[in-house]
């Protein structure tokens, strides 16, 4: 009798393993491949290109030399965060520990590094000089002795060879700092292909001379992205001639994001009549279209009026044909959509397959029909402050698109809370994979009152801002009534939303997350994570008479394991409050309740701040709640902590990875709020990785 053999997945050839093994992304399931066998150890190792190393910067020397493959390696997140790579060894030991990274990663071509200060390059750049692309970071103030340009000599020194991408989105520097470097150092400058400039720290941004200066010297860029201002009152604002010698200076653009300072800051404003006009005409974009024929990617947040668009966005289709994504604010007359048998603006643009179209005033239910039917490639949309739009015009536009949408966002729209904005999605209920929506919840004030306790303080302010609050947030019998009968079309209960992996949702301060399911959103079955973003002044606002703010709704969703709360644009008192108000760290307890009852596996979060302090901290409340999530793997506090509220975390039983990440601007300089500190880091660290890990 012939004997079985069994045929199993090692006995493919290396070639198909090893490229199996290269398109496994998580890192776990990587971890996981390595202890099948020494061969499959082998086919992980040698397949690992991305790398991202956390743990204390004092133990570099442990890091094990196995991982000689990775080609992008990333040191910005090192503990403690913040602080300048190496700087507090002895200065022998700091050359020794870069000459270890360098034999443990003799492959790296793109490194990541949080750069306080230019000794860290000074150190590591010479250890790679094949290194292609940088990314910098740093939320720290620039430290005024650093003579001009100093933060980036090192990068043209060291990698004056092979640099053709520097990333400085997340890099706190002084627009003057750069220009004159890419000057001084020409030979480099011509060589690179990706530039980064798209800094959410700067308040003004990129002056036209300076830009102007920058393409001059790059002249070879394929990707440009740049935080400008395009306010005609401020001193070099950007306008016709800044655009028209970008498109001389750099012709070879693939990729070109422009976003005026003022829409970094506040992305949600919705500027309204007053914004007052640009001096971006329509003319000048038609001739710089012309001149970028290769344009992939385009965003053009202006921050003001760019009108009469529709000509410039028409010609944008016949001069860019390989255009597929495009981003436009504050632009007026996208489409017009006067005669119907006539495609006109954007909705020429057949080609786009992710647009988002941002404080369009006159854009109406009409012009997204348009955009709908002429727009036929449309996997992502964005719709932002467009207040003439209706839940009639995006329900038809996204039924034109059923086939290919599969990511909508939609925010700021008067006429589009929750509950219009799930109708207006429904025909892709079955298909969407990403989902952004307000909760502005819409119904009776009796309602909304019964949520708030009544105040005896006097603070008429207050009251005024309460009363435009119910008039936006309320939800009212008419939508339950049109939520149980589809005689519109408009809802049906049994919608399911079936491949929806990722939900995002915005929220005013003070307000309630418990309506959320009733309006639609109650079946994801494969919903796996979820970002809350709280935004809004606690100071005035009346006491929530719910303990908590709704998070323990998210149970129902069997698969959430990731979600990232951000109430860092939560204004508030960090210290003692005025009488019949509360501080922040009652504030983080309503927020945080009910956290405990959801399996969450991977937790971010932004403490909310006192802007007049500049403090955003943990509180004793916020880590008794977060302790509570026992089920959690990794947590990353954006914000700072006292060093015996961190330790209430130890008692999670699996927690692996925990970090304070102060990535907001400026970040404290010298936390003397709290006691966590180098020190104080070091010490939580080192109880952490003490500890046994079951799994």
């Amino acid at each position: 009798m012939a004997s079985s053999t069994t045929t199993t997945l090692s006995d493919l050839p290396d070639v198909i393993l090893s490229t199996i093994s290269s398109l496994i992304s998580d890192s776990r399931a990587r971890n996981s491949l390595s202890l099948v066998s020494h061969k499959f150890l082998a086919l992980e190792r040698s397949t690992r290109s991305h790398l991202t190393l956390r743990g204390n910067a004092r133990d570099l020397s442990l890091v094990p030399g196995c991982f000689r493959s990775v080609s992008h390696l990333d040191l910005s997140f090192l503990s403690p965060w913040g602080h300048t790579l190496l700087a507090s060894l002895p200065l022998d030991h700091q050359s020794l520990l870069a000459l270890r990274l360098k034999f443990c990663f003799p492959s790296v071509e793109s490194l990541n590094v949080y750069s306080r200060s230019p000794t860290s390059l000074e150190l590591l750049l010479p250890q790679w000089p094949r290194i292609r692309h940088i990314k910098l970071l740093r939320w720290h103030q620039r430290a005024s002795q650093i003579p001009l340009g100093g933060d980036f000599v090192p990068l043209f020194e060291h990698c004056c060879g092979f640099l053709e991408s520097l990333d400085l989105s997340a890099f706190y520097h002084w627009t003057e700092d750069l220009p004159p470097v890419l000057l001084r150092y020409a030979d480099v400058a011509a060589r690179l292909l990706r530039l980064d400039l798209l800094t959410a720290s700067f308040t003004e941004g990129y002056k036209s001379s300076e830009i102007v200066s920058i393409t001059k010297s790059c002249p070879n860029l394929r990707e440009f992205r740049v935080a400008c201002t395009f306010d005609p009152r401020y001193f070099e604002f950007v306008g016709d001639e800044t655009l028209s010698a970008v498109a001389t200076n750099c012709p070879s653009l693939t990729l070109l994001h422009m976003v005026d300072t003022a829409s970094l800051a506040n992305p949600r404003a919705i500027p309204g009549t007053e914004a007052g006009d640009s001096a971006v005409t329509a003319g000048t974009l038609i001739e710089v279209f012309s001149g970028l024929p290769n344009l992939e990617e385009l965003v053009l947040d202006v921050g003001k009026n760019v009108n009469h668009s529709g000509v410039a966005l028409e010609a944008l289709n016949s001069k860019c044909k390989k255009l597929r994504a495009l981003k436009l604010g504050q632009f007026q007359g996208v489409c017009s959509a006067t005669d119907w048998g006539r495609l006109d603006g954007v909705a020429l643009c057949g080609g786009l397959q992710s647009l988002s179209i941002k404080n369009s005033e006159d854009l109406t239910d009409m012009g997204l029909v348009a955009i709908g039917r002429g727009c036929c490639k449309l996997t992502k949309f964005e719709i932002q402050g467009c207040e003439n739009v209706t839940v009639k015009g995006l329900r038809t536009m996204v039924t034109l698109r059923r086939m290919t949408l599969t990511d909508v966002r939609v925010s700021c729209c008067k006429n589009l809370d929750t509950t219009s904005s799930l109708k207006a999605i429904e025909p892709i209920c079955d298909r969407i994979k990403k989902l952004h929506i307000d909760c502005v919840w819409s119904g009776s004030e009796e309602e909304v009152e019964e949520k708030l306790e009544t105040s005896e303080a006097n603070h008429q302010d207050a009251d005024d801002d309460y009363e435009r609050s119910l008039k936006r947030c309320k939800y009212s019998s008419e939508a339950e009534h049109s939520s149980t009968s589809d005689g519109n079309g408009f809802f049906s209960e049994e919608r399911v939303w079936e491949k929806l992996e990722y939900l995002s949702l915005w929220i005013s301060v003070g307000e309630f997350l418990t309506p959320l399911p009733m309006t639609g959103l109650d079946d994801c079955p494969n919903l796996e994570e979820i970002r809350i973003k709280i935004e809004g002044d606690c100071r005035g606002k009346r006491r929530p008479a719910e303990p908590e703010f709704g998070l323990s709704c998210l149970a129902l969703y069997p698969k959430l394991s990731k979600m990232k709360l951000d109430c860092g644009d939560t204004i508030g008192f960090a210290l003692t409050a005025p009488p019949m108000q509360m501080d922040l760290s009652l504030w983080e307890r309503f927020f945080l309740t009910g956290i405990g009852c959801l399996s969450l596996s991977e937790l971010d979060y932004w403490p909310p701040q006192d802007r007049d302090v500049n403090q955003r901290s943990l509180s004793l409340p916020g880590a008794g709640l977060l302790q509570e999530c026992l089920t959690l793997r990794k947590l990353f506090i954006h914000g700072t902590a006292h060093e015996h509220f961190m330790n209430f975390l130890l008692r999670i039983p699996n927690l692996r990875d925990v970090q304070l990440r102060a990535d907001y601007y400026p970040a404290p300089e010298n936390d003397m709020s709290t006691e966590m500190r180098v020190g104080s880091c070091s010490r939580f660290e080192d109880q952490l990785n003490s500890r046994n890990i079951i799994d």
